[in-house]
């Protein structure tokens, strides 16, 4: 058996999955674990896995959990005068037994259960990534035609709302279109749905480039509540979930270091040799990789928050 790399190791342990015998788990998505409490709760306990291009890694990253829930509690809080969130007010560690405490404290959110939309809505901003290769070749992104003559990294006019379909584990998320949105869920619905999520993203821009990063993009995900409000719910603008930037790094038409998964993909595509069309699994993260990955999302936290997180 090959030995930690001393690096990894002075992480701290890593949790791959959580194990809770006091509730029944629902499911495991990419990153977090579900579990019932009662028949209008739920307990998501955000594990230290790691996804990209859907594919779960095989290296976690220690903490990562931790740093997720901590961005998203804060977030949640910061964004609440726009919509609500469905955070129920409880303290998780109120609903699992003395000896489970440790497993979820400070990575698990006690949550009100919705009925979620069977989209993501994201919100681009910025030229950038999979957009830009679209727009390279056909001046478009996600079907939506832009302005001739944009480089890489620019900034949009406007923010654009392109959803996507909400994939199972180990599928593809796909763009759809407005329209195709309304077919899914209504046009009224679909139609609250794009024009929160602007919201949310001018908002979180807002507070986020005076502290020093840029959000190229993001995706939110959101629910109806019992009386059909839109509800914001799963995690927000984590690097996750967010493109997030440096802002004395970024210039346009190059592309900027990031404080998110970028780092990841980049190295799939570029350095792991893997095959993304193909049936096997990606090869795990060098340990180098994983403690970068950690430091990125450490400091993306502390710029926005101004704090210090304990990770172990």
């Amino acid at each position: 058996m090959t030995a930690p790399s001393p690096r990894l190791a002075a992480l701290g342990p890593a949790v791959q999955q959580t194990r809770l015998h006091s509730l029944p788990l629902i499911a495991r998505g990419k990153v977090r674990d579900l579990y019932a409490v009662g028949t209008d709760r739920m307990l998501m306990v955000a594990s230290d896995r790691l996804s990209a291009f859907d594919v779960v890694m095989k290296a976690p990253v220690p903490g990562k959990g931790r740093l997720l829930t901590q961005m998203a509690l804060f977030w949640f809080d910061e964004l609440r005068a726009i919509v609500p969130n469905h955070l129920s007010g409880e303290a998780p560690e109120s609903v699992v037994a003395p000896d489970e405490v440790a497993q979820v404290a400070g990575r698990s959110m006690l949550v009100r259960r919705l009925k979620p939309l069977p989209c993501e809505a994201v919100v681009r901003g910025y030229v950038a990534g999979s957009g830009w290769k679209e727009y390279a070749k056909q001046g478009t992104v996600c079907s939506i035609p832009l302005p001739a003559g944009l480089a890489m990294t620019t900034p949009l006019p406007e923010p654009i709302f392109t959803p996507a379909t909400k994939a199972a584990v180990g599928d593809h998320d796909e763009n759809i279109s407005f329209d195709q949105l309304a077919k899914l869920i209504g046009p009224e619905l679909a139609a609250e749905l794009r024009d929160t999520a602007i919201r949310l993203y001018r908002a979180a821009c807002a507070y986020a480039l005076p502290r020093g990063i840029v959000i190229a993009d993001t995706k939110f995900e959101f629910g109806l509540d019992d009386a059909g409000r839109l509800t914001l719910m799963d995690e927000v603008l984590t690097p996750d979930s967010s493109r997030y930037w440096p802002a004395d790094a970024w210039r346009e038409g190059r592309n900027p270091p990031s404080f998110d998964k970028q780092y990841l993909r980049d190295w799939l595509v570029r350095e792991s040799g893997w095959d993304r069309n193909s049936e096997e699994p990606p090869p795990p993260l060098p340990a180098e990789g994983v403690v970068a990955t950690r430091q990125r999302y450490l400091d993306a936290y502390r710029r926005l928050t101004g704090r210090e997180l304990a990770v172990r």
